[in-house]
């Protein structure tokens, strides 16, 4: 239904009720996307008052010796892998050996073991 112009100029009660629906609709709207804007504002300062993380690529081989000998006290060690995970995080993965079963390991490090995971190998049949 169409608006109807009064002869006073005014509006019809409808029109009136619409557009302050609208109104209040749009208010919601862009404070949502303010409170969106000023948290990710915040974490931007946040992020920044805490620096860029310290890249600790030339520590690989470190990580690869302390995570072998947090993993020598389950059996022998094999390395298969150092990957830099990002640019504060290296992970190195292997196995270890005691005779009996093998399993294989995770380890996280930054600039010590900050994580470590010894999962079993299922047996072949």
């Amino acid at each position: 239904m169409a608006p109807t112009l009064r002869a006073n100029g005014g509006s019809n009660g409808m029109t009136r009720i619409f557009v302050s629906a609208l109104l209040a609709t749009s208010a919601l709207a862009l404070g949502g996307c303010v409170a969106g804007l000023a948290v990710s504002g915040a974490g931007m300062v946040a992020q920044g008052v805490a620096g860029k993380p310290k890249n600790n690529e030339q520590s690989q081989p470190a990580a690869a010796t302390e995570c072998s000998t947090r993993a020598s006290q389950y059996g022998r060690v094999h390395i298969i892998d150092v990957e830099q995970h990002s640019s504060s995080r290296i992970i190195v993965w292997g196995t270890v050996d005691d005779g009996k079963q093998r399993r294989s390991f995770e380890c996280h490090y930054t600039t010590k073991i900050t994580g470590f995971t010894l999962r079993a190998i299922a047996a072949n049949h």
